[in-house]
């Protein structure tokens, strides 16, 4: 069988390659004459450019330094996706599947992969900054990659830890943010209260390509399914800073002409909703990656898939990578299943389904050692899947 397994990272204890990389181990320990892809996904969060880097030849990482959501620096990097990449096979059956970049992103002066995880994410935080925490280093990063002449951006904007409204990458970009006094408001959402004006003026253009936003949610900017009232409380805020931030997000929108109410403004603490002014469009982020990686036809010529993520819950249904290759799987009649570190939710739509925890025995011993028990669990399902094929 043709067997393709495209897992997201299980967030804190194993990237995407390295879940891929064990759940096949242990499959092919089981049926070793299968052919075994892998292509190791992301939705817009954290571990989008290793994504990226797996499976498009000749992305080079490029090193910069930028101020972080706490104001120290952050060694980071951005990811150039050349012009017209070559697509080798690759060379066993354990290597990522190398594939051609589609035609919107194989523009001239290459694309920039930028990642808010890694340059103003809240895995940089400790302790928590609710009110303080800022994207300044998400717009040093994008400013680094138009100062390079890339042709295209594609914003992975997953994983913050500030709920500014995308401020401060635009103030990284050129655009200035100021009190009645006229002075520049303080980063992060503290500052969003005393904003009286904002003067665009400086501030810079979307490459000619475009900017694609990469979201794995879909909330609107305010309310009580929007940025501060959902995600605050992850990024440490109490109930009254979630209503401070409510209240900054809602003078931000006064000043700020953009749509609130979009899918994805919300995302990332608004950052969505600041990049949708600056002329960006969002987009799903598991379905345009995947669509990048070229994940569709590999899911076509498949018989089974396998995917996952460290928590399978109500929201992997919201565009989360499990939900996006399902669906591709039941569209190509592949037989779909499922890895995930604990599974709070009925998996409708996997034929299998298997969790870490209950193959360890809790979530302390299946967090200790992952790779362990996604290799386990890729013999779970060969077996399961051998079993059935009897």
């Amino acid at each position: 069988m043709r067997v393709v397994i495209a897992p997201d990272s299980f967030k804190g204890t194993a990237s995407a390659l390295e879940v891929a990389v064990a759940i096949a181990d242990g499959w092919l320990s089981v049926r070793p004459d299968d052919d075994v892809r892998l292509l190791p996904m992301a939705d817009g969060g954290e571990g989008t450019l290793e994504a990226f880097e797996m499976a498009v030849p000749g992305s080079i990482r490029m090193p910069v330094t930028v101020r972080g959501p706490d104001d120290r620096a952050v060694y980071a990097y951005w990811l150039l996706l050349p012009d017209a990449p070559d697509a080798p096979e690759p060379p066993d059956a354990s290597a990522p599947l190398a594939v051609p970049l589609t035609a919107p992103l194989a523009v001239p002066g290459g694309t920039a992969v930028v990642e808010l995880a890694n340059t103003s994410g809240i895995a940089l935080l400790n302790p928590l900054r609710p009110l303080d925490a800022h994207t300044f280093g998400f717009g040093q990063a994008i400013a680094a990659a138009l100062d390079h002449g890339v042709g295209r951006l594609l914003l992975a904007i997953g994983g913050s830890s500030s709920t500014d409204g995308g401020a401060g990458a635009l103030r990284a970009l050129g655009a200035r943010f100021v009190d009645r006094a006229g002075d520049s408001i303080a980063l992060g959402n503290r500052g969003l209260e005393n904003l009286a004006a904002i003067d665009v003026t400086g501030l810079r253009s979307i490459p000619a390509g475009g900017a694609l936003v990469l979201s794995d949610v879909t909330n609107p900017l305010l309310g009580r399914f929007g940025a501060a009232s959902v995600f605050g409380p992850q990024k440490g805020a109490n109930t009254a800073q979630v209503n401070e931030m409510e209240s900054g997000l809602r003078n931000l929108t006064r000043l700020l002409p953009a749509d609130a109410e979009c899918p994805g403004a919300g995302a990332a603490g608004g950052t969505g909703f600041g990049l949708l002014h600056w002329g960006a469009e969002i987009a799903p982020g598991s379905a345009a990656i995947g669509a990048a990686l070229g994940v569709p036809d590999a899911v076509a010529t498949a018989s089974v898939v396998i995917t996952g993520e460290g928590r399978f819950d109500s929201q992997s249904a919201a565009g989360k990578v499990p939900a996006y290759i399902t669906g591709l799987a039941n569209d190509s009649g592949a037989k779909a299943l499922l890895v995930a570190g604990s599974i709070g939710v009925q998996s409708f739509g996997f034929a299998e389904a298997v969790s870490l925890t209950d193959l360890a025995g809790s979530p302390a011993d299946a967090m200790a050692d992952p790779r362990r028990w996604l290799r386990d669990a890729g013999v779970v399902l060969a077996l399961r899947v051998a079993d059935d094929a009897l």
